[in-house]
């Protein structure tokens, strides 16, 4: 990034080829299945607002992936409050994050049977990421997707310390709570 800022034009080439499937991905799940025919344009907005401010990136402040993970989550939260679709938050206590899912996976290579299983329950994972309120969504895929810690997530959403691990709190229950009510029939039938 500092390259390009320096106006080095094949720096962004390799820049865009390294970043461009993940934050696709993270604008894509973010705004979900109502607004997945936007994400393109907000990934080109992002883009765009990356190259209009390549000047302002520092280092020092925080990585360039956490910098422009940054700039799409607000576009996309920004599309989301225009859709009417951003809830409020209850308060609730959380569980462990999804450690039922890791205790569920075989060691030995899957069958085409599991295989079949597995790939339905990613699936199934995606539809109950679909459901979470956006500023739930937004935590865990940053978390998740992208490795940011709490910390990471407070400052990058610009938000307090304990309301941001509240976020991830929630949307691990409600991912734990989805999934599992899908995977126990399904578990019993295997």
């Amino acid at each position: 990034m500092l390259a390009y800022a320096r106006g080095d034009a094949a720096a962004f080439d390799l820049l865009y080829a390294r970043h461009e499937a993940g934050l696709y991905r993270f604008v894509r799940r973010l705004l979900g299945a109502p607004l997945a025919a936007q994400a393109d344009e907000v990934f080109q907005e992002a883009w765009l607002r990356i190259v209009a401010h390549r000047a302002r990136f520092a280092p020092r402040a925080a990585s360039w992936k956490t910098w422009a993970f940054t700039i799409a989550h607000n576009l996309a939260m920004d599309r989301l409050r225009v859709s009417g679709r951003e809830v409020a938050l209850e308060q609730e206590d959380g569980d462990d994050p999804l450690d039922w899912l890791v205790a569920h996976q075989h060691d030995a290579a899957p069958s085409s049977e599991d295989q079949a299983f597995w790939r339905a329950a990613g699936a199934q994972l995606l539809h109950c990421l679909e459901d979470l309120p956006p500023p739930q969504r937004a935590a865990f895929l940053l978390h998740h997707e992208d490795g940011a810690s709490v910390e990471d997530l407070a400052q990058r959403l610009a938000l307090p310390f304990e309301t941001a691990k509240s976020r991830l709190r929630y949307a691990l229950k409600k991912l734990r709570g989805c999934m599992g009510a899908y995977l126990a029939p399904l578990e019993a039938a295997r």
